[in-house]
Parts: structure tokens; C-alpha cells; sequence
């Protein structure tokens, strides 16, 4: 049987979601908590990788398993819950405080985390403002930047495919083309901002590089015909620096 888990995270502790050889991550620590309570290896598929320090407003994973899930005990009352939500119940009994499960639920033998998905959310804040409580969810601007540039900018993202330069080098994916349904920045307060961008898929690093790069719109160093010309030249090391991680959110999946 195929489950599909529903679940966010806070990635400043993890080296990303993907299993790592010599550090923590998402994937291995929910793998570890499923199989404890199943009492059987479980393997746990995610809808894409995070990197390390980026988090995740809603993950979605599958994990099959051949035998039911636990039954829930009686409650006073006489109602039980579903062997699901005493799964989700328990999983987080015993998850750290930087990873909830929100939903588990059966699906088809056929629905992939991963390949069934058909729209991908990112959200990656900014502000301009220190400010305690946003140092690990966002990422501080010493100056404020031309915001409707960088969203002028933003905007012919939907005229390409090919996102070569705003990939990671050496990576296996067999293809750079991704279909992007929206881009834009949008003002939060009067010192926050998020960029917001929905594709089919995304490439690693493609949103930080992505961001990167309008910040030098933002910032005059390089025009709109030049943002153009870094995407026409499929060259990483034409595009900006990758912004930090912790300004980063996996936000929704579509299937």
C-alpha cells in the first residue's frame, strides 16, 4: 500500500532533505521515526530535494508498506481515529520540533511524490530591517533594492525554458528545460518582501540563482536586456551569486 505523508520542516539544522553520508538530513530522520513505529524498514521518497538550510512550508513524501497501519486504540468515547491520523499523531510524537506531519493519507500504487507532481511554489524572503525574529527565515538587505525592476525582470522568466544559467554545474539531471507559470515580488510590510515562482519543475539552486541575479537588477548593476542576455547564454558563471539559504521555502506541490 502507498501512503502519501504531508509535512513541513525548518531546514537550519539539516544538510537539506536528501539522505547525506556524513550529515543530518530530513529524509533519514523521517525514514528512521516511520520505521520505528512501523516496525519495518521503511523508504521514504520525497517531491524534490531541499538544500541544506532551506525550508519547507509543505513537503509532500510516498513510503509503501505491505502490512495495515497500526490500529488506533478505542478512545473513551467509543470513536477512533483513523489508522492515519494515529500514524500522523504519533509520528510527531516522536519527530524533532523542526518537522511536522500535517496529513497522511493512501493514494494509487502509480502516485509518485516526485514524478506525479505538476507545479512546484517557491516562496524566498527579504527584508530590509533587522529584525530577531526573521534571521533564520529570511534574508536582510543592507539596501533596499528597485523592486518593480527586479519584477519587470522577473516577468520574461515565462518567455524561456532553458534555465541553464541559474543551475547547479555537474548535476544529473538530464534536461535544463522548466516551464515557469508565475514570477513576482511581492511587499509584505514595509520592510519585507518575497519573491514568489511556480514551474513544473525546478533545477537545483534555480531559485537562489535566480534571485541572485535580480538583486543586481535591483541594485542597477545590470540592465533588463542584460538579464536577458544571461539567460540566452546557458552559462551559470554569467548569472549572480546564489542567496542564502534560510530565505528559502518549498511552499506547494500540485498534483
Amino acid at each position: 500500500m502507498r501512503y502519501f505523508i504531508e509535512l513541513s520542516y525548518d531546514g537550519t539544522a539539516y544538510h537539506g532533505w536528501q539522505i547525506q553520508p556524513n550529515g543530518n538530513s530530513v529524509q533519514e530522520t523521517l525514514q528512521r521515526a516511520l520505521s520505528l513505529l512501523l516496525r519495518t524498514e521503511v523508504a521514504v521518497t520525497g517531491a524534490g530535494r531541499t538544500d541544506a538550510g532551506v525550508h519547507a512550508a509543505m513537503m509532500v513524501a510516498h513510503f509503501d508498506v505491505e502490512a495495515p497501519l497500526p490500529t488506533p486504540p478505542i478512545r473513551e468515547e467509543g470513536a477512533r481515529q483513523s489508522a492515519e491520523d494515529y500514524l500522523c499523531y504519533r509520528l510527531n510524537g516522536v519527530l524533532p520540533y523542526d518537522i511536522a506531519i500535517h496529513k497522511i493519507y493512501p493514494v494509487a500504487d502509480d502516485m509518485h511524490a516526485r514524478f506525479s507532481a505538476i507545479a512546484r511554489t517557491y516562496f524566498y524572503y527579504v527584508h530590509t530591517r533587522k529584525s530577531p525574529f526573521l534571521r533564520d527565515r529570511s534574508w536582510r538587505l543592507v539596501r533596499t533594492p528597485d523592486f518593480e525592476a527586479m519584477n519587470r525582470a522577473a516577468a520574461t522568466l515565462l518567455e524561456y525554458e532553458d534555465f541553464t544559467s541559474f543551475s547547479k554545474v555537474n548535476t544529473d539531471t538530464k534536461t535544463n528545460i522548466c516551464h515557469v507559470r508565475s514570477a513576482r515580488w511581492v511587499q509584505l510590510s514595509d520592510y519585507e518582501w518575497r519573491f514568489e515562482i511556480t514551474a513544473d519543475r525546478f533545477l537545483r539552486n534555480m531559485v537562489r540563482a535566480i534571485v541572485g541575479t535580480l538583486m543586481e537588477v535591483g541594485r542597477g548593476t545590470l540592465t533588463l536586456d542584460g538579464f536577458r542576455q544571461v539567460i540566452d547564454q546557458k552559462n551559470r558563471s554569467e548569472a549572480g551569486d546564489s542567496v542564502p539559504a534560510r530565505g528559502l521555502f518549498l511552499q506547494d506541490i500540485k498534483y
